[in-house]
């Protein structure tokens, strides 16, 4: 766990790019409102980045994060045009931040779904997302052909499935389904299938172990999301199927995500940085929120981040404030009101 500095636990501040900065604001006055045990060192990444230094992920906010061990980043804008890789799968990559975890919950009762509580643990760092591609020319064609390469190693799925284990004993989960393509790519997802299934004999007799087909997996979520709790996978399946999971609870604008490694641990909002309604100051809060309450628990402020939760339930179901992405009218400033004014209650 990062270390206090004058009780304090320092942070990265990222605001990010299009609707960042508004959500990041809005996530600061909560914050403050609950005396979080947070200080702030503001850096830029993506677009801003770019605008800044040249470069989505300059060095000086790379040395900052080394230095405080923890942030908070807004959505990011990878710049479009050949030689730019996404910020968000380097920033992974460069603190080996090899746990994703993405909950999904129901926060509005009267949808589709009720009482949805799921958690997705997805590997980081490898899979398809290693970005091992390249074409082959044919006939003056430079892009004839397109050729990606995924890469899963044993050392590597280990290490996540360990961590999802362990992860949810601590949390009081129930159960683990491993997603896996093992019927086709049997090399590729084989080795975490397998390597899973040898992890999880450890944890027999305290946890319900499984696996399904990641496309069934999918059918499944869509048909009764009940079935499952954690479920465990590899990248690229597991960015996809989380933003299923968020559909089942009223899409992204209430998905945070946390990536967590050995040394280092950055904390997100699912989604992205929106800039068809960037400074309409209509975007949802919360999955940044949410995110923020995450952090509070990494650091063992587990009461802290029960108070922020309770306070959301509180708005969206009581009081009825509801952003547009859930089908009401209340702006960003008056949603971040509203749960403020919960907690100052």
């Amino acid at each position: 766990m990062p270390a206090r500095h004058e009780g304090k636990f320092p942070v990265t501040l990222i605001p990010g790019d299009g609707i960042g900065p508004e959500i990041v604001e809005s996530v600061l006055e909560v914050l403050e409102t609950v005396g979080a045990p947070f200080s702030w060192e503001q850096q830029v990444a993506g677009m801003a980045a770019m605008e800044k230094y040249q470069d989505p992920l300059p060095q000086v906010t790379l040395d900052s994060i080394r230095r405080t061990k923890l942030a908070l980043k807004g959505p990011l804008t990878t710049p479009v045009g050949g030689g730019y890789r996404s910020a968000n799968v380097a920033l992974r990559q460069t603190f080996d931040l090899y746990a994703n975890v993405r909950p999904a919950r129901t926060w509005i009762s009267g949808g589709r779904y009720e009482g949805v509580d799921l958690v997705m643990v997805r590997e980081n760092t490898e899979g398809y997302y290693v970005g091992f591609e390249h074409y082959f020319p044919i006939e003056g064609d430079p892009h004839a052909v397109a050729i990606g390469a995924g890469i899963n190693t044993r050392a590597g799925c280990r290490r996540i499935a360990e961590f999802a284990f362990d992860y949810a004993l601590r949390n009081g989960r129930r159960k683990i389904t491993i997603v896996h393509k093992a019927n086709i790519l049997k090399a590729l997802t084989g080795v975490f299938l397998e390597t899973v299934r040898e992890v999880g004999k450890l944890y027999e007799d305290k946890l319900a172990i499984e696996d399904r087909i990641v496309d069934a997996c999918a059918m499944q979520l869509v048909m009764d999301p009940s079935k499952f709790d954690v479920l465990l996978t590899t990248n690229m399946f597991g960015d996809i199927l989380s933003d299923l999971m968020a559909g089942l609870v009223g899409g992204l604008g209430m998905a945070p995500g946390a990536n967590i490694g050995k040394d280092a641990a950055i904390f997100e909002a699912v989604h992205g940085s929106a800039p068809d309604i960037a400074g309409k100051g209509v975007a949802n809060p919360n999955a940044l929120l949410l995110a923020s309450c995450m952090m509070l628990e990494y650091v063992d402020e587990h009461a802290t981040a029960r108070r922020i939760r309770a306070a959301i339930k509180a708005v969206l179901t009581e009081d009825r404030v509801h952003t547009r992405d859930l089908g009401g009218s209340a702006t960003t400033r008056e949603m971040t009101r509203a749960i403020v004014a919960r907690l100052a209650s």
